[in-house]
């Protein structure tokens, strides 16, 4: 990691914004901010944050969703955690608490803005952008982002297409609570998957 990086990870590591500066309600619990980013994988996993497993193990997907995930990418759990490979940096670094039905809430508001304009910034050398969920591909996306993550996910040739910027490919998220999303839109494992994993192996291999 560049010592630029290393600097800017370590003041994120220690932030509390969300408790000393909070929008809104503070959030309920002690700060944990989890990511791995890196200054040489060309692959960014733009994900949402992280649930109660990651916030006890500080470490990124550590839960089911992580194993769905790494199903989905074609990768085994070492080449994952190889930040030479994957740089994880989601859009909110703490546990944000869960709301009445036991779903966790979304990514604190203050984490973003705060923080993830410089931190793409010292990751110029990007070149895939995995957005996992509606959140990140509001912030990554732009205008190629559809009116519903339904339909965001399924324009991803459109999107892969788009001139600007890093190539970008719009997940779901692998939460089981999205299988009946999966269910109903079996294109994303016959169509989407097999392009994702090409592109993940040729990028890291």
């Amino acid at each position: 990691m560049s010592e630029a990086l290393e600097r800017l990870t370590a003041r994120v590591r220690a932030c509390r914004i969300c408790v000393d500066q909070p929008l809104g309600r503070p959030l309920p619990h002690e700060p944990r901010p989890v990511l791995r980013p890196s200054s040489s994988a060309r692959i960014l996993l733009a994900s949402q944050a992280p649930g109660t497993k990651v916030h006890l193990s500080g470490m990124p997907f550590t839960d089911a969703s992580g194993d769905r995930l790494r199903s989905w990418l074609g990768v085994s759990s070492e080449e994952f955690y190889n930040t030479e490979k994957f740089a994880i940096v989601p859009m909110g670094f703490c546990f944000p608490g869960q709301d009445a039905k036991g779903g966790d809430l979304p990514p604190r508001r203050e984490c973003a803005p705060a923080w993830r304009a410089q931190l793409m910034a010292l990751m110029p050398q990007i070149d895939l952008v995995l957005t996992i969920g509606g959140y990140a591909q509001a912030w990554h996306m732009g205008t190629t982002r559809a009116a519903s993550l339904t339909d965001t996910v399924r324009n991803w040739r459109a999107v892969w297409d788009a001139p600007a910027g890093p190539k970008v490919l719009p997940l779901p998220h692998p939460s089981w609570r999205n299988i009946g999303w999966l269910k109903k839109n079996p294109w994303f494992e016959m169509d989407l998957l097999p392009f994702l994993r090409s592109e993940i192996r040729y990028r890291i291999n």
